[in-house]
């Protein structure tokens, strides 16, 4: 009797279908961003995370498609900022590192409908995608970033949101959002989002820190 053969996905098969799964990168412009570090020789958020995606960003674009939302730019006490640069391409390092350059923060942090239109772009409900949220804050626009991640969690074909806080101080920034009392004020509340699709929750503080997360999260270490 002949013997049926049984082939198990080999761990590179598994890595490299998860390689194959676009990702957008929903970045934080808003007005915080342009502060300064606490030390007076620390750069301001937004040209420390610029110089962190100039180092990340060589080792992921040429193995991922990636896209880009920014919120926060546009008028003062906005939440009217969310916008989508561009949907997932090729080779996606000069168009992110361009466009955050040309980021001048300002506006509020509407980070739980940013996340919802990054997963739009991807058609999570039938498609497989990545979201990577990089704040360095609360919600402050009135979204539940809890209620979105059931949501997502519960009507996506596969998605996963890591969320990165970057420099992360919501102490006076309390976030209009009713879930700011679930997390302590170094953590930002969108950490409820990547709770509930099975993402990380990076915190970092340095460049270095930031770099490494956003290859941790976008980037993928295919097993030979």
């Amino acid at each position: 009797m002949a013997l049926l053969a049984v082939t198990l996905p080999s761990i590179s098969l598994v890595h490299a279908q998860d390689c194959a799964r676009d990702a957008m990168l929903v970045f934080d412009g808003s007005a915080s961003m342009a502060e300064l570090g606490l030390q007076l020789d620390e750069p301001k958020r937004i040209d420390a995370a610029r110089s962190a995606l100039q180092d990340a960003m060589p080792q992921i674009a040429p193995i991922r498609r990636i896209g880009l939302i920014t919120y926060g730019p546009g008028p003062e006490n906005s939440c009217d900022g969310i916008n989508l640069k561009f949907q997932p391409v090729a080779n996606a390092m000069q168009p992110v590192v361009d466009a955050i350059a040309l980021l001048d923060p300002n506006g509020l942090t509407p980070l739980t409908e940013a996340v919802r239109e990054a997963s739009e772009v991807l058609n999570y409900r039938t498609d497989p995608g990545i979201v990577v949220l990089v704040t360095d804050g609360n919600e402050t626009c009135g979204g539940s970033p809890c209620a979105l991640g059931v949501e997502l969690a519960s009507s996506a074909a596969n998605l996963t949101v890591h969320v990165i806080g970057f420099r992360v101080d919501t102490g006076r920034f309390a976030g209009d959002s009713p879930d700011v009392e679930l997390f302590p004020d170094d953590v930002s509340v969108a950490k409820c989002i990547s709770d509930r699709t099975g993402g990380m929750y990076i915190s970092t503080e340095t460049i270095e820190e930031l770099s490494d997360a956003l290859r941790s999260t976008l980037g993928c270490d295919v097993i030979g």
